[in-house]
């Protein structure tokens, strides 16, 4: 089932959450949200459930006006932060919850239930209860429940957000797995730019209300269409574009600001006309890459990102004289600076 979002708005009083929102979500796809707090993610997520209702535009499914559609007839499944499980009830009986409200035969109940516990890799744990799972488990289960009754959608609000780095990380991966098995249309709901490009086909980046950009994770990243995409979708350095740092390195930027990646700076421990003179302040050892905080000539500092072979190569620590020049700059209009 394809999505489509045609100019929807939505205000509580006086606080507009979405602002004439347009997007089009292509059939089997999974399509991350991608925002700051209060960015108008989830509720536009609520929109396409029919959870609220916009106070202008249309949402359609499949070609078809579910604007004022109930929230049983669009044949959405929805998966909360937490969980959500009714507690009294085994795994099983959270699974087969939809499928015995819809009065679908006992025997297509056992057997759907079984199918999905092998499919979140649950198997074994039917008889359990949700207290005695753990927070990735019951995340699964929730899953598992949504899918039962066989979505023509399926919606996540943030459904890794109340678990820790690891169980987030493990879950990226089984959810990509999971869409890839099952072809649902999956739309889900994150602030986490990492898990937003790590599982999802397109990104939709908003921020106050507006979609900023919609694209795959390399072009968000690679062309950056304002400065809020460019500095919410990976870490970035703005500097002045007077800054003796692009002059010397042959850099006119057209515009005020100036946005530098950590990767796209190149250092060197000997000086020649296109490097500018940086002192290292600090140097953060992340495991697979070091980061340097670096101070300019100017006193503008800024990070860099080195993989541990240029980190060994150039033996870099507190105190020390680099010479510095950008590899790629970008820089926007001045009616799109929104830092």
């Amino acid at each position: 089932m394809g999505i489509s979002v045609n100019n929807v708005s939505k205000n509580f009083g006086n606080f507009q959450a979405v602002d004439q929102v347009s997007v089009e979500i292509k059939t089997g796809s999974l399509v991350a949200l991608l925002g700051p707090s209060g960015s108008g993610k989830s509720t536009l997520l609520r929109l396409i459930a029919g959870l609220e209702l916009p106070d202008s535009g249309k949402v359609y499914l499949t070609g078809r006006d579910a604007t004022y559609q109930s929230v049983q007839d669009r044949k959405i499944g929805f998966v909360f932060q937490h969980y959500a499980l009714f507690k009294h009830l085994t795994i099983r009986q959270n699974i087969a919850f939809g499928l015995e409200i819809n009065k679908q035969p006992k025997n297509r109940i056992k057997n759907r239930v079984e199918e999905l516990l092998e499919l979140v890799q649950l198997n074994g744990l039917g008889d359990r209860y949700p207290s005695q799972l753990s927070g990735g488990q019951r995340q699964r289960v929730a899953l598992a429940r949504a899918l039962a009754v066989e979505p023509q959608v399926l919606l996540l609000d943030e459904p890794f957000g109340a678990l820790d780095a690891k169980v987030r990380k493990d879950l990226r991966i089984w959810l990509r797995h999971l869409h890839d098995t099952v072809h649902v249309t999956t739309v889900f709901v994150t602030h986490d730019q990492e898990e937003a490009m790590e599982v999802s086909d397109e990104l939709v980046v908003m921020n106050k209300g507006r979609v900023e950009q919609v694209g795959s994770a390399a072009e968000l990243y690679d062309n950056p269409a304002t400065p809020f995409v460019m500095s919410f979708i990976g870490p970035v350095n703005v500097l002045p574009s007077n800054a003796p740092i692009f002059k010397r390195a042959g850099y006119r930027p057209e515009h005020p600001n100036v946005f530098l990646r950590p990767h796209d700076v190149q250092i060197e421990l000997v000086p020649d006309n296109d490097t500018s003179l940086a002192i290292v302040n600090r140097v953060i050892h992340l495991g697979w890459e070091i980061q340097a905080e670096l101070m300019l000539e100017d006193d503008h500092t800024f990070t860099v990102n080195l993989t541990r072979e240029e980190f060994n190569r150039l033996t870099l620590k507190s105190g020390q004289r680099v010479y510095v020049k950008p590899k790629e700059v970008k820089s926007f209009a001045p009616q799109y600076v929104e830092v």
